[in-house]
């Protein structure tokens, strides 16, 4: 794919993400919830470093499961702090558990899914952009969503944070037009 989006790297694994991944809608509120904790780990970091730990945070973070992290304290917390398979970083891994909690209670009032996806009608978001430039960092939107959040006890989900997940999760599509994702993506929407 000679067209892909310009942020994306020579790596396999980085060429498969955005073949593959990157701008699909998602809608199962714990693969969502991966997803936003990832981009949370991110910060201040390139995306690559996160993708190629993905593994190794699905199973020191014993497959995302929210209703098991929210159960931990300070020994998991000791425990991560260890791994070097993952970002050590006391306050993303704190956050993770406070998100899980978090997490459980959207989960069980309205489904985390629709706590995000209600806001787009359940139809992604999709842009037409021509170049890098003028894709944003952060939208009216993923501010709204990233006080909502906070609001409901997250961690590590300011709006740029938010905005990425928006991208990854497909709840707008960011690929460029000149993209062949671009239209594969528009499509799975319709």
């Amino acid at each position: 794919m000679s067209d892909r989006c310009g942020w994306v790297g020579q790596e396999d694994i980085y060429v498969a993400y955005h073949d593959e991944e990157w701008g699909v809608p998602e809608f199962d509120g714990r693969t969502l919830w991966e997803k936003l904790v990832l981009d949370g780990f991110q910060a201040g970091l390139s995306w690559i470093t996160i993708l190629k730990k993905r593994e190794n945070f699905r199973s020191a973070f014993h497959g995302f499961d929210p209703e098991l992290i929210a159960t931990w304290g300070e020994a998991e917390v000791a425990r991560l702090l260890q791994d070097s398979g993952i970002v050590r970083h006391r306050g993303k891994i704190e956050a993770t558990i406070g998100n899980a909690k978090a997490w459980l209670e959207i989960e069980q009032r309205e489904g985390f899914s629709a706590f995000l996806w209600d806001r787009i009608h359940g139809q992604p978001i999709q842009n037409h952009w021509q170049t890098l430039a003028e894709v944003p960092a952060q939208t009216p939107l993923s501010v709204e969503i990233s006080r909502d959040l906070k609001a409901e006890g997250f961690r590590f989900c300011g709006p740029t944070i938010v905005y990425a997940f928006m991208q990854a999760t497909g709840m707008v599509n960011d690929h460029l037009v000149t993209c062949p994702r671009h239209d594969e993506c528009t499509k799975m929407s319709l």
